[in-house]
């Protein structure tokens, strides 16, 4: 009796804790023991004492009438005694194996049924079974009424004990190519970005990346969008690593179902079992990818850290990965709608909560593509990224609303989009951290001509990149932009008034491409830093932006001279685990306009030599950001308002010896230009050795 008691105890416990947490097959157990439940799904089917039968004034949803069918709650299940009776004798000749304290598990948490809350049965699997006299003489046979204790046909529970054994093994099997999927997304940048510290020579190296990894997949244009600029085409390296999600969603998506022959839900229909399972797995497969999107688009995506790939990067495969996952999404919506329209079911099932969030959820992916496209997120960038957001928001709360009101929370489906929440929270939560460091600051706003300003922020101590708000500026005072910071310690009026009267008739010669090489001497400054430059003030801590104004939130900076800021700083230009620029013997800097402004602090902190070819249209911004000193001891080449031959430069400066680091940063055609013409120099050249970084902002 105590033992009865004890083994009673146990299994109310484990009601209490639920039936597991996680996914399906990885904490979360569906028809576990399987001859137990076999038993139960065998009989559930069966119009029992205290069954119901529909009528048409009870719902007659859609026009279709409820008459003649027969509902079973789980109350019923609970008390009815020839059910009761006939589980118990099933279970006990089925089940004979079974630790009794795992049947009267099972009996706790699942004769009522599977509901979150539901009744407790009125008896236990031992008192249910004593009160059985004898070997039951009926046979119970899939239709019809089950008033007295009955024997389960062989067929019948076989069918059930097979049809839930294959479907909780698919389910595991597609939770496991799930986690495939999003465990592979962050494991290859990483295991990708370790082949950095194998020792392979410098020159292998070097003409790999011009071959494989750099290069545009096709043409000559990764920076400058393609398909009538709608797009972006992606670099070799990065095509692979896309390729990889393309070929491992379809291969996932189509290997290893398994018909169950016999089964209960489906029997004889072999059409409908695969189109749910294919569904299923579709439908889960999106999921799975969704956290990639979210992760690989956060500012504060810890990939950023433990790799040495680009943001840029990373938001490139988070636009393809979503791609593959709202096709899912659609495939997994028409499929289902083909089923229910052919079994006559859509008009009810698409009055139900979980219809129409699930559609909700689609409809969102779908959108997001065509308000996504190139023209539309440069022209109106605001508008874009808050529509970007709120859809967002709508597709994760679709997402998890389609399941909830479907499945509650049983088999742990929302877990996908629970993993999504705390990626997003993460980066926000991060993000009012960097905010909250510096606080409220005040930007002094200085036109260096009709074309840039450059933005001023002292008390700011900070290196990268930062993204600043005007809370001023505009009423949707979340907008945002980022832009390299310029220098992080701001001189004193008068060191920038000697400086300015130092260079003042000093101004560069620029060399066109004929005579450049000629010319060259003379066209590099040279000058040592002197003790007249010195201000008798300390330097002041603060961090200098210059800023194009464009359209948008841009150019209403050039309308103002002081005005509130709040500076979200933190963000480097490379990775942490990056291999810096600094290791290469000598440093080639390409600049195009404002982009000069990315290289400043690899040309200034690097130990060898280091030289900075400039092309930039306005006069103005090359003296602003000289006299601010920025430019002292960099061994540099102008070209104002000409074009740079970027084919001369790099056939010259690939020649040396030692290894060269090549850094560009500039309009999309000048990123473009130097990653072609790179490329075409290391692979024609004999042992070269060089790298190229590209900080590109074309996002």
């Amino acid at each position: 009796m105590k033992l009865h008691s004890f083994v009673v105890l146990v299994a109310a416990a484990s009601r209490t804790m639920g039936a597991g947490q996680g996914l399906v097959g990885y904490g979360i157990t569906m028809y576990k023991p399987p001859c137990a439940f076999a038993c139960r799904d065998a009989i559930s089917g069966a119009t029992l004492n205290c069954s119901t039968t529909g009528s048409d004034d009870m719902g007659g949803m859609s026009g279709m009438s409820m008459s003649g069918m027969v509902m079973t709650d789980p109350s019923c299940y609970a008390t009815d005694d020839a059910f009761l009776q006939t589980l118990a004798w099933c279970v006990s000749t089925r089940c004979k194996n079974m630790p009794t304290w795992k049947l009267e598990k099972f009996w706790q948490e699942n004769v009522a049924g599977t509901e979150a809350v539901q009744p407790d049965p009125k008896e236990t699997y031992q008192q249910a079974l004593e009160k059985i006299s004898g070997t039951p003489t009926a046979l119970y046979n899939a239709t019809g009424s089950l008033n007295q204790t009955s024997l389960v046909s062989e067929d019948l529970w076989f069918a059930a004990y097979n049809t839930d054994t294959i479907f909780e093994n698919q389910e595991s099997q597609q939770e496991g190519f799930g986690l495939i999927i999003l465990l592979s997304g962050v494991v290859i940048p990483i295991a990708v970005s370790l082949l950095r510290f194998v020792p392979f020579p410098t020159a292998w190296r070097t003409k790999f990346n011009a071959m494989i990894i750099d290069p545009p997949l096709f043409g000559h244009r990764h920076d400058t969008p393609v398909f009538f600029g709608i797009a972006l085409m992606p670099k070799r390296g990065q095509a692979l690593f896309i390729l990889y999600f393309i070929v491992i969603n379809t291969v996932l998506s189509a290997v290893n179902y398994q018909y169950a022959d016999p089964n209960t839900w489906y029997p004889g229909d072999g059409w409908r079992w695969m189109c749910m399972l294919i569904s299923n797995r579709l439908g889960l497969l999106s999921f799975a990818n969704l956290p990639l999107v979210f992760l690989y688009a956060g500012r504060n995506n810890l990939l950023l850290w433990v790799t040495d790939w680009s943001h840029s990067t990373f938001l490139l495969v988070h636009r393809w990965i979503a791609a593959i996952a709202t096709l899912q999404a659609i495939l997994h919506s028409i499929i289902y709608l083909d089923v229910y329209i052919k079994n006559g079911t859509h008009a009810t099932e698409s009055r139900e909560p979980y219809w129409y969030w699930g559609i909700i959820a689609t409809l969102g992916l779908v959108v997001m593509f065509p308000s996504s496209v190139i023209p539309i997120r440069r022209k109106i960038y605001e508008a874009f990224l808050a529509w970007h957001i709120a859809v967002a928001i709508l597709i994760i709360a679709g997402c998890y609303w389609h399941i909830v009101f479907e499945f509650k929370h049983q088999w742990g489906y929302e877990v996908w989009i629970i993993v999504c929440m705390a990626i997003w929270a993460f980066d926000r939560v991060f993000r009012v951290l960097r905010l909250l460091r510096h606080g409220v600051k005040t930007a002094d706003i200085t036109a260096v001509d009709s074309e840039y300003v450059r933005v001023t922020v002292s008390g700011v101590s900070a290196s990268g990149v930062a993204y600043l708000y005007f809370p001023t500026l505009t009423w949707r005072i979340w907008e945002n932009h980022p832009f390299s910071i310029a220098s992080g310690i701001l001189s004193s009026t008068r060191s920038r008034i000697e400086v300015a009267q130092q260079i003042d008739g000093d101004i560069e010669k620029i060399s066109n491409s004929s005579d450049r090489a000629a010319d060259k001497r003379s066209a590099v400054s040279h000058r040592p830093v002197s003790s007249s430059q010195t201000s008798d003030k300390p330097p002041e801590m603060g961090i200098t932006f210059y800023i194009r104004t464009q359209t948008g939130l841009s150019s209403r900076l050039s309308t103002r001279s002081t005005i509130p800021v709040l500076v979200e700083s933190g963000y480097p230009s490379h990775a942490p685990l990056f291999e810096s620029p600094h290791k290469a013997p000598t440093l080639v800097a390409i600049a195009g306009g404002v982009g000069v402004i990315a290289l400043l602090p690899s040309l200034a902190g690097h130990p060898g030599r280091s030289k900075l070819f400039w092309g930039c249209r306005s006069q103005a911004l090359v003296d602003d950001i000289e006299v601010s000193g920025s430019l002292w001891r960099v061994e540099k080449e102008l070209f104002i308002g000409k074009r740079m031959n970027v084919r001369d430069v790099l056939e010259s400066e690939l020649n040396a010896t030692s290894e060269v680091c090549v850094m560009v940063c500039g309009p999309e055609g000048l990123s473009d230009e130097v990653r072609t013409v790179f490329s075409e120099v290391v692979r024609k050249g004999n042992g070269v050795k060089a790298r190229l970084i590209v900080e590109s902002f074309s996002w």
